[in-house]
């Protein structure tokens, strides 16, 4: 059986349509079951979900009336739904459910490793969205309900493919196919960015500065909001016609995982490594300096930094696509964590200041992770502390929150030095006491160091 629910609700059997007869909430109840197939649904919730929490009398049996009917009319076809204590489980039996195979076609894409093959399998994957789930059997409200995480996997597969494309210079299938997304969903600044890009990389400068005005529009009446700095930015950057826009960005020092630009490793130690994961602390924000540019690229630098192993990188890429709201919220925490332990390690009364100073901030995180970290003994027989897998998201910042802490207490914390280089800022351990510069060896040319 095939069963399609993004998009209007289809069930077919070798290619027979096999919902004839049923009535709308009937086949409702079943792209509800379908949704959850080899898990059991309570009664209760099929009841809420039907008729949004307003249902009549009797409504118990009449669902019941409905699984004797789905029963009836799909036994003959293999679709088994059974009774499980209070509620009902559509057996998944080898059924094609494109619910499933998008998500793990997302998920496919995700843990590929050359770019060519992720956009391939983010084209499949994406093409199996025919249009709003269960169009034809739902009211908005549920699905709102019961289809906002298929929805926000969707879009996020959308922003990543699109930054894909861009890399690999394929600005113009983007400006031919992101554009409309990103003008239904003005909230996704990610869209909208790369949707602007790709127009102006196109030659269609006006096209984005147009879209920019229409999502500012969307945001000011639907959100009473603005569009955030750096979208502001951009706009600001393609009207004026900067040149740097016009080509793929490719960092200078950059190393290429999993699709991600990584900074080089420079600083001698992982905390260091984290802090100049900002490649502009020494004067004003310049595109292309903030290496974070989502969920990601942590995860993927933690990985590459040894901090995580490669398994759980692919498990929390899967995850942050499923929960895009809780990445974005780690990501900017992990952002202000680092802002802070860069001013713990180049202030030398840092260490020293109160609770609400830079490390008192430090410790609240690094206390936090150690609530969650489990001593292992690891393939070379030492034993060390790790951050415990139940933290979730939040793993790739509790490891790097451990590598921060023993930084901190070891006296090489007092041999770190900021390069002085104008827009570089990084950190690097000086034990020599004879280095100023850190070792991109270019910080200092214009000003004669060698």
């Amino acid at each position: 059986m095939e069963l399609q629910l993004l998009g209007p609700f289809a069930a077919r059997h070798r290619g027979r349509p096999v919902l004839t007869g049923l009535r709308r909430q009937e086949r409702c109840l079943l792209a509800v079951l379908a949704l959850e197939a080899g898990r059991a649904v309570p009664t209760g919730r099929l009841i809420d979900l039907l008729w949004n929490g307003e249902a009549p009398a009797g409504a118990r049996s009449t669902v019941h009336t409905y699984i004797g009917r789905l029963r009836a009319a799909l036994g003959p076809d293999g679709v088994h739904v059974e009774t499980r204590n209070d509620g009902y489980l559509l057996r998944p039996d080898g059924h094609l459910i494109d619910t499933r195979a998008f998500e793990d076609g997302v998920r496919e894409a995700a843990a590929a490793v050359g770019d060519e093959e992720r956009v391939l399998r983010y084209d499949r994957a994406l093409a199996l969205w025919r249009g709003e789930p269960l169009a034809d059997v739902a009211d908005a409200a549920l699905r709102d309900r019961i289809g906002q995480r298929l929805a926000a996997l969707r879009l996020s597969a959308a922003e990543e493919r699109a930054r894909l494309l861009l890399s690999l210079g394929r600005h113009e299938r983007v400006a031919a196919e992101l554009p409309p997304l990103a003008e239904e969903h003005p909230e996704r600044e990610r869209l909208v960015a790369d949707s602007m890009l790709a127009l102006h990389r196109s030659g269609r400068s006006a096209d984005a500065l147009r879209l920019y005005r229409s999502v500012r529009g969307t945001l000011r009446s639907a959100f009473d909001a603005e569009p955030g700095r750096d979208l502001r930015t951009l706009y600001d950057r393609v009207r004026r016609d900067d040149p740097a826009l016009r080509r793929p960005e490719a960092p200078t020092y950059a190393v290429r995982v999993r699709g991600e630009w990584l900074p080089w490793n420079t600083g001698g130690d992982p905390a260091l490594e984290f802090c100049n994961t900002y490649a502009g602390w020494g004067g004003e924000p310049l595109p292309g300096s903030e290496w974070l540019r989502g969920y990601r690229t942590l995860a993927v630098w933690a990985g590459h930094l040894d901090l995580l192993d490669d398994r759980t990188v692919t498990r929390l890429l899967r995850r942050a696509e499923e929960r895009p709201e809780e990445a974005s919220a780690v990501l900017e925490g992990a952002r202000e964590f680092r802002g802070a332990l860069y001013g713990c390690l180049v202030d030398e009364q840092g260490v020293g200041e109160g609770r609400d100073g830079a490390f008192g901030r430090v410790a609240e995180v690094v206390q936090e992770a150690m609530r969650h970290a489990v001593f292992v003994r690891g393939d070379d027989g030492l034993g060390r502390w790790n951050p415990h897998p139940d933290s979730g998201l939040r793993l790739p910042l509790h490891a790097v929150a451990q590598r921060a802490a023993d930084l901190l207490a070891d006296p090489r914390r007092l041999t770190v030095r900021a390069c002085p280089g104008k827009d570089c800022g990084w950190l690097f351990l000086d034990t020599a006491g004879r280095r100023r510069w850190c070792s991109l060896g270019v910080c200092g040319r214009a000003e004669g160091a060698s």
